[in-house]
């Protein structure tokens, strides 16, 4: 497999994987494509969610209190590792929501690293951020 299959069929994972809980949340499609054992830090939970079981009740609280209008990511950057095993992901994203009461939209990015185990890739770890100066 050349490496922009390879690289595209990460992408290809990460919206899938994105479309879960963006287009509606669907926990047991979400769940299959987080590790195990990952790991996830957040702007709005100290420390560090971690477990398969934290990440998917962290991105299911969110999507219990949100509504989400739009969800827009750009610029995927894919870096491979240990022969084609593991990869970085990084990309920018543009998400309004309602919550509360408010509409707001957050532009940030997002930076995750992935394990291929099997033929499927699964999500190990994931931080994400606002841009600076653009809340």
């Amino acid at each position: 497999m050349d490496y922009t299959t390879r690289t595209r069929k990460i992408v290809d994972t990460l919206k899938a994987m994105n479309r879960c809980w963006t287009a509606s949340w669907n926990e047991p499609e979400f769940r299959q494509y987080i590790h195990p054992d990952a790991v996830a830090i957040v702007p709005t939970t100290p420390g560090r969610l971690e477990g398969q079981d934290a990440y998917v009740a962290g991105w299911r609280a969110f999507c219990n209190a949100a509504v989400i209008h739009e969800w827009q990511e750009t610029d995927h950057k894919v870096q491979l590792y240990n022969g084609g095993k593991s990869a970085v992901v990084t990309y920018f994203f543009s998400i309004t929501f309602a919550m509360g009461g408010q509409k707001l939209t957050m532009q940030g990015r997002d930076m995750f690293f992935l394990v291929k185990e099997g033929r499927k890739w699964l999500v190990v770890a994931d931080q994400f951020s606002p841009e600076p100066g653009a809340v």
